[in-house]
């Protein structure tokens, strides 16, 4: 048991600890003796929820999967909004009921588990089902998916705040982002070079994924916690309206909340690359493998870095990234015209860079969000913007719209405007440095 707890500290040292000798700054002194095997258990277990939602991506593989099983384009349009607005728009409502939690471990596993069955009932849609039935019970699996995440993402930052010290929050997410997307490679280049037999590996990671999620919850379970505060555990929809009136006492949350929501532009802008890849053809579906390993790859080489960086400031993170992401966008708008977008290398070039930036918008804003507030008002805080933003994506069919009407080119351009705006936005955020919150 000694070797195995120095091995721990050694491999948490290597990754994150400082030489300077400072002791924790913001979690108490019993969190702070556990933090070396907390760190290893958080990234092993959000590296592995990582990794599944890599294998099961309802950006590239999901679309592709009901395309392949003969689902209607309008329910594979349904992908993208159910995936992202299931998990964000419940928050706001049971944010107070994991609140009533006083170890709110247990709240993530349960919906690791959640989310292994949804993924579950995916992959037994993609063997059992074809048309528009397959179609249906893909989007229930991956709805059941969704809302099992709402309850993990509210509940991990509170756990993630009270287990791991600050300047250490970003480097966890860091690294399970990287290993995780060396699994996500593996899976890329077996697609690529193994095309033929697509469908048989496309499901064997679906039953992977669901694997993953279920071990996730067990080694996230293993967590040393300490016992917190359940005041304000009420769960109704007055109180959950109630905590709305934080976007008018905090102006920074405010300003936050905006920022993000530029810069959701990140998010929804691979699946219009994807459009304006492949046009009438759908040639961009034969070159999944080649997506998927361009998508992975930028989390491999950026997660870690985005991670140390959003320990510095996670401000700047947020800034940069919007302009990264407005790179990427005017890249792929260049590359269209002049008709490179039938290319081998172009689209996976521009997705590569765009999915650089996503990735720094991700873990800009964990950081900021965790950073800025206090234990007492981070779950509900948490529950605030991802409400938000839920709607802003449930909202986001109307970009569909405009790319009916216009084009994709079109909405792509819109999207760029987006993140220069949210990166104008986060400058003018609180620089949050050496224990500081706003």
């Amino acid at each position: 048991m000694p070797s195995q707890r120095t091995t721990v500290t050694m491999a948490h040292e290597a990754l994150a600890a400082e030489d300077d000798g400072r002791s924790c700054r913001d979690i108490p002194d019993a969190a702070c003796k556990a933090q070396p095997q907390n760190f290893m258990r958080h990234s092993i277990a959000l590296g592995l929820s990582k990794s599944a939602d890599g294998l099961a991506d309802p950006k590239l593989v999901l679309s592709w999967l009901m395309t392949h099983l003969g689902a209607p384009a309008a329910l594979v349009g349904l992908l993208v909004p159910i995936r992202e607005a299931g998990s964000l728009l419940p928050q706001l409502f049971t944010a107070a009921r994991i609140r009533a939690l006083q170890q709110r471990k247990w709240a993530w596993s349960a919906a690791a588990l959640g989310q292994g069955i949804g993924g579950a009932i995916i992959c037994l849609a993609a063997l059992t089902l074809q048309g528009a039935l397959a179609g249906v019970v893909i989007l229930a699996g991956l709805t059941l998916l969704a809302l099992s995440r709402s309850v993990a993402s509210v509940a991990y930052k509170d756990v993630l705040g009270k287990t791991i010290d600050k300047g250490q929050r970003g480097t966890v997410t860091g690294v399970a982002g990287s290993w995780s997307a060396i699994v996500v490679i593996v899976f890329a280049l077996v697609l690529v070079a193994f095309s033929d037999n697509r469908a048989v590996i496309v499901t064997s990671a679906l039953a992977l994924a669901a694997l993953g999620w279920i071990m996730a919850g067990v080694v996230f379970a293993g967590l040393t916690e300490e016992k917190g505060a359940t005041e304000g555990g009420r769960n109704s929809f007055s109180e959950a309206l109630a905590n709305l009136r934080y976007l008018r006492e905090d102006r920074q949350l405010a300003r936050f909340i905006l920022a993000r929501g530029l810069l959701t532009s990140t998010a929804l802008a691979p699946p219009y690359l994807v459009v304006l890849a492949s046009g009438d053809s759908g040639a961009a579906l034969q070159g999944l493998g080649a997506l998927v390993l361009a998508s992975s790859l930028a989390a491999l080489v950026s997660s870690y870095v985005w991670g140390r960086l959003a320990d510095r400031s996670s401000r700047q993170v947020l800034i940069l990234t919007g302009l990264s992401g407005a790179f990427a966008m005017a890249l792929t708008l260049g590359f269209a015209a002049l008709g490179l977008t039938d290319t081998l290398w172009a689209m996976p070039l521009a997705l590569f860079v765009l999915m650089i930036a996503h990735q720094g918008v991700r873990l800009g804003r964990s950081t900021y969000l965790i950073d800025m507030v206090g234990p007492d008002l981070r779950a509900v805080y948490t529950a605030i913007a991802n409400t938000v933003i839920g709607i802003i994506l449930l909202a986001s069919g109307v970009f569909g719209a405009l790319a009916a009407l216009y084009g994709a080119g079109a909405t792509l351009a819109l999207f760029a405007v987006m993140a220069v705006a949210g990166a104008v936005t986060a400058y003018g955020l609180k620089e949050l440095g050496d224990g500081e919150q706003a």
